[in-house]
């Protein structure tokens, strides 16, 4: 594992053609790591036929809601969760 729960972690925003399960929303987003959860084989790879290897470690990475959605009228500390694996995330700092 890469990362660790507190780790500021920005999203990648290039571009993927074909199934992946990162969110468009968080492209390009800076958050943190909430959890670590353990690894899994890549759906990335898996869609088309591929056995998924090697396995991928996935974290739930937390963000707050104005750094999603910069119009976003709620409470300032509003967070959204999402579960990205770590081939898609960067460091923040």
């Amino acid at each position: 594992m890469r990362y660790r729960p507190g780790q500021r972690v920005r999203v990648a925003a290039r571009l993927h053609e074909g199934h992946h399960r990162t969110p468009g929303y968080v492209k390009g987003k800076t958050g943190s790591v909430e959890r670590v959860h353990a690894s899994f084989t890549n759906p990335e790879t898996r869609a088309y036929g591929g056995d998924g290897l090697p396995e991928q470690p996935l974290y739930l990475v937390g963000f707050a809601q104005h750094e999603v959605w910069p119009d976003y009228r709620g409470h300032g500390n509003d967070r959204v969760y999402v579960d990205v694996f770590e081939h898609w995330l960067e460091d923040a700092d």
